[in-house]
């Protein structure tokens, strides 16, 4: 489509496109326009004309395009318009309410906002607050004024050729310390991830995704969306999770990409037997830890083995278990190929076997740094190049590598380091509980409390917070021990399904008077 070697991502999706064109990309199983579907002619037709439509609306090489709208096919032919024009794809979580969309569009200074239909009034004036030139809409009908614009337009475009160092997206991070930091993605970062893991998950002609992630986020859009595309497959598209709709769904699938809360809702369904699931290639798990009883629960039931992995903002993938070999419960398995992960002491001293510190990592996937704000990405970044994740782990002796949680959830007890992960493995453990979170509190004699918040079985009253302690007590150091206990009916999460620590920590953090 054009002369040259080009990076751009759209190049390569188009260059895996299947021979025959009017096959499937996409069928949406739910909503307004459920059964409908995409073939990738209409995939390369569409996205041109909405390139077209953007470019009529000022939108250059290089400029940022944020959009806030729902989960639709629309919505990824966005996206490829936004590659395709050689533009930098900025997808904002639909529950971000005006004051956090106010922030981004002040921090990314976007030449477009693609916003919803109903929002239109409202994010008009905002967005002329905020500087922004041009405002269009989409719908999850297909409907709003850029699909409007773009209906008679040109269904050829000459898709720009970029370098591959060239932005393709900035996705901001969920900003649980400070403000959110916009990560600048290349179109080389995502290439080299989203070739990785076509090869690495045994991506084969004939496998169809079943997609019930959201599409603002690395999982749903990066690696569920570039994978299908990289191997011209077919994807059932939900809207969001539905656990009745999946069960009706899977046996037209091969391959499901989920969060753990889509697999311990799966397992409380009565419809989903090992019958239901023998012809399923692959279920991959990510955004969040995946409870080891999960994992074995799921094995039991099904025959499957889930495959973790594990990933973020800054870095799509990193780890993944192997697709043939042991996927160990409560891993995320091994560094991607060309792909390097280290574990570390805050001094950067290398830390040995089953020695707990920070992550590092670094690889072609990597991040080009944070938007606006070089003096965060040079202190998140080694002199060798390494990335400091914020993430404590350890690698085995098998080379497994572990996750035992945030630096900043990292509780400092009387001097002594407790990594939550490590009291939570025996809390979820105890017979009635479903799960828990341990986090720190503030505390007069120890600086902080080791403090548990736990979900337990209904009916389960003989749970109680001394039966909690007392078996704590029994298996781990006295410094480990929480000191207080709470029950909820549900650990609160966000749209990824990670518990949001940072709430609890807020509710509790006078409960020792501090």
């Amino acid at each position: 489509m054009s002369g040259g070697k080009s990076g751009n991502l759209y190049h390569l999706f188009e260059s895996r496109f299947p021979a025959d064109p009017t096959a499937r990309f996409i069928t949406l199983m739910d909503g307004p326009r459920q059964g409908v579907w995409y073939s990738y002619a209409d995939v390369a037709s569409i996205s041109a004309r909405f390139a077209h439509a953007m470019a009529a609306l000022g939108v250059r090489r290089g400029d940022r395009v944020a959009v806030q709208v729902e989960k639709s096919a629309e919505n990824l032919f966005l996206y490829l318009a936004t590659l395709r024009l050689g533009a930098v794809y900025l997808p904002l979580n639909t529950a971000y309410q005006r004051g956090e969309v106010s922030y981004f569009l002040e921090d990314a200074a976007p030449a477009l906002f693609v916003c919803r239909p109903e929002d239109e009034a409202g994010m008009r004036e905002l967005a002329a607050r905020c500087g922004v030139p041009a405002v269009t809409t989409l719908g999850i009908a297909a409907d709003g004024s850029l699909p409007d614009m773009a209906l008679n337009l040109s269904h050829e475009f000459e898709t720009v050729a970029v370098g591959e160092d060239e932005l393709a997206a900035i996705l901001y991070t969920s900003g649980t310390t400070g403000r959110s930091k916009g990560a600048m993605t290349s179109h080389g970062n995502l290439a080299s991830n989203a070739l990785t893991l076509h090869e690495l998950w045994g991506f084969v002609p004939g496998d169809v995704l079943l997609h019930a992630l959201p599409i603002f986020h690395v999982h749903g859009l990066f690696v569920a969306t570039n994978t299908t595309l990289l191997n011209g497959g077919h994807m059932l598209f939900l809207s969001k999770f539905d656990a009745d709709r999946v069960v009706e769904l899977l046996p037209q699938a091969s391959v499901l990409m989920g969060v753990p809360t889509f697999y311990t809702r799966l397992l409380t369904h009565a419809g989903f037997t090992r019958e239901l699931v023998a012809h399923m290639r692959l279920f991959i798990s990510g955004s969040a830890p995946l409870l080891a009883d999960t994992h074995t629960e799921f094995s039991t039931r099904t025959g499957h083995a889930i495959l973790e992995r594990y990933g973020m903002t800054e870095a799509g993938m990193i780890t993944s278990n192997p697709l043939n070999g042991d996927r160990v419960p409560g891993t995320v398995g091994f560094p991607l190929p060309g792909v390097s992960l280290r574990v570390a002491a805050e001094t950067g001293a290398l830390l040995g076997t089953d020695e707990i510190g920070q992550i590092e990592i670094k690889g072609p996937n990597l991040f080009k740094g944070y938007w606006n704000k070089p003096e965060k990405t040079a202190e998140d970044m080694r002199a060798d190049g390494f990335f400091i994740t914020g993430d404590v782990g350890k690698i085995d002796g098998r080379g497994y590598v572990h996750i035992v949680g945030r630096a900043k959830d990292l509780v400092i007890c009387g001097g002594f380091n407790v990594y939550p992960k490590e009291i939570e493995t025996v809390l979820d453990a105890i017979d009635g509980v479903v799960e828990s979170a341990v986090i720190g509190v503030p505390h007069p004699d120890f600086g902080e409390a080791v403090s548990a918040i736990i979900q337990k079985k209904p009916g389960r009253d003989d749970v109680t917070e001394a039966s909690i302690i007392a078996h704590v007590k029994g298996e781990l150091a006295n410094f480990k021990v929480p000191k207080r206990v709470w029950f909820v009916d549900e650990l609160p999460r966000n749209q990824m399904g990670k518990v949001q620590k940072a709430a609890l920590r807020e509710q509790h953090k006078a409960a020792f008077g501090g």
